[in-house]
């Protein structure tokens, strides 16, 4: 169930590598300044870094190049002539992040010149039979899974299979579903008509990778503070109440830069002990369609979906939730921008945190290590790093400003939307993730607001047999 789920279970910017000369490199846990691990838990790390230094890498894989460190400003790691701060004509930035859908899932039928559709003969073994033909991706025409699928860390790295992609299938075995055949499933234009056309309309890319191959908690934690600071599940705090890692939100306060989090009951940045201490930056996501319609939204806004309800109600897009009803929500935050006094300034993402266990084709690409501190990583455990993105997931940039049906193939994480912000207001790195991330400019022409009048898009209705079949799927 959404955010809860597994707690107790143009100017002619190129992308590319970053040409500046690096900066000096220079929290958590508890609230010091490096994380606390007992030393069973930091044996484990060490061997981690022991067995990982000794396994030979993907065939033909480069390591990230990372040659930033924590605190880089925008102007120290931008290639020569790139815009930042002023220059770029954006005042009002909102980021809208829902659930658990992998791009394959959602967009690998995207019809739109330059996107990488998923590969007709796609298919994972089927775990209940080793000589059984394999299960193909097929159309998935029901919009409520009959249970949720396996995002861990585990799971993800099982899933991954060393870049096989072949896990998928194996790895969501249930009752319900004794194949896991459900991880394969995709949907069309037909079921998310909203969705594909403001995907074809705006740029895109088909290289965005969530940030770990993990869940939901330790993504979004990158996308607030460009690391998950260890945490490779949803572990709540230790002290059973907030966090006190550095998020983007201290560096908005300490550039005079104003900032919200609009919520639908539940923020998830109330985690971090800094945000916590000011209420007054938290409103309902009500508010956010009153501050957009009276032009008042903050310089950056974050928007969360409704992470609990019934499948017809919950609109983080978060299995088995009903995906037309998030897409719906989605809807509202997108029009509310369209006509807000603030739209021809404005750019906003959405994009999603983790794949939510179904199946993607790309392998995830190595990525920089954020900071010093390691996976806390339990007996069982997948050994690994924080080395590598996680699988590809929806994105889109919605801007006045956005290049007009442009598909990115650059590497990215959630990691870079925060490097967009920190680049348009002139704010250093929160970790060398963030510092040696692209800043998303090539999404955009500076010079020419092709979307000065926002493009038609279609309603976001809910089909009502859908409805009730998900009705029934949840009295099951």
């Amino acid at each position: 169930m959404g955010l809860l789920a597994g707690v107790n279970r143009t100017i002619d910017y190129q992308p590319g590598p970053l040409n500046a000369k690096p900066v000096p490199a220079e929290k958590f846990l508890d609230g010091t300044e490096t994380a606390q691990v007992s030393a069973p838990m930091l044996s484990r790390a060490l061997l981690a870094t022991a067995l990982l230094a000794a396994a030979p890498a993907l065939a033909d894989e480069a390591p990230a190049s990372c040659p930033f460190a924590a605190g880089a400003r925008p102007v120290d790691t931008l290639p020569a002539g790139a815009p930042h701060g002023a220059d770029i004509p954006i005042d009002t930035v909102v980021v809208f992040m829902q659930e658990n859908r992998s791009y394959d899932h959602y967009l690998g039928q995207l019809r739109k010149r330059g996107a990488e559709r998923a590969p007709r003969d796609a298919s994972n073994p089927d775990p209940t039979d080793p000589q059984a033909p394999p299960i193909a991706r097929f159309h998935q025409t029901r919009y409520c899974e009959v249970a949720d699928l396996d995002h861990s860390w585990n799971g993800s790295h099982a899933e991954f299979d060393d870049g096989s992609m072949d896990g998928f299938t194996a790895a969501n075995v249930d009752d319900s579903d004794p194949n896991g055949s459900r991880a394969m499933g995709y949907y069309t234009a037909k079921d998310l008509p909203f969705y594909y056309k403001l995907y074809r309309k705006f740029a895109t890319s088909d290289r965005q990778f969530c940030s770990l191959l993990g869940p939901t908690w330790p993504n979004r934690f990158y996308l607030l503070a460009a690391t998950s600071f260890g945490h490779i599940g949803n572990d709540p705090p230790p002290n059973g109440m907030e966090y006190s890692q550095r998020t983007i939100f201290n560096a908005l306060d300490e550039a005079g830069v104003t900032w919200k989090v609009y919520h639908s009951g539940l923020p998830f940045a109330l985690l971090f002990a800094y945000v916590r201490s000011q209420p007054s930056k938290l409103v309902s996501v009500d508010q956010y369609f009153a501050d957009a319609a009276a032009g008042t939204l903050p310089q950056v806004a974050f928007v969360d979906p409704m992470f609990l309800g019934a499948e017809n109600v919950e609109n983080d897009e978060h299995p088995p939730s009903n995906i037309q009803v998030g897409q719906e929500f989605a809807s509202r935050v997108v029009r509310a921008l369209f006509d807000s006094p603030q739209w021809p300034r404005a750019a906003l993402f959405i994009v999603y945190d983790e794949h939510g266990g179904f199946y993607d084709h790309v392998p995830p690409p190595p990525a920089c290590v954020p900071d010093a501190i390691p996976p806390a990583l339990g007996q069982n455990d997948t050994v690994a790093a924080f080395d590598r993105f996680g699988f590809r997931v929806p994105m889109v940039a919605v801007s006045p400003y956005s290049r007009r049906r442009f598909v990115s193939h650059v590497n990215r994480d959630h990691a870079s939307i925060l490097r967009f912000i920190e680049t348009r207001f002139d704010l250093p790195a929160l970790t060398a993730r963030d510092a040696n991330a692209d800043p998303m400019l090539e999404l955009f022409d500076f010079t020419r607001p092709r979307f000065a009048r926002p493009p038609r898009l279609p309603a976001a209705t809910i089909d009502e047999p859908q409805r009730s079949q998900c009705e029934a799927i949840a009295a099951q």
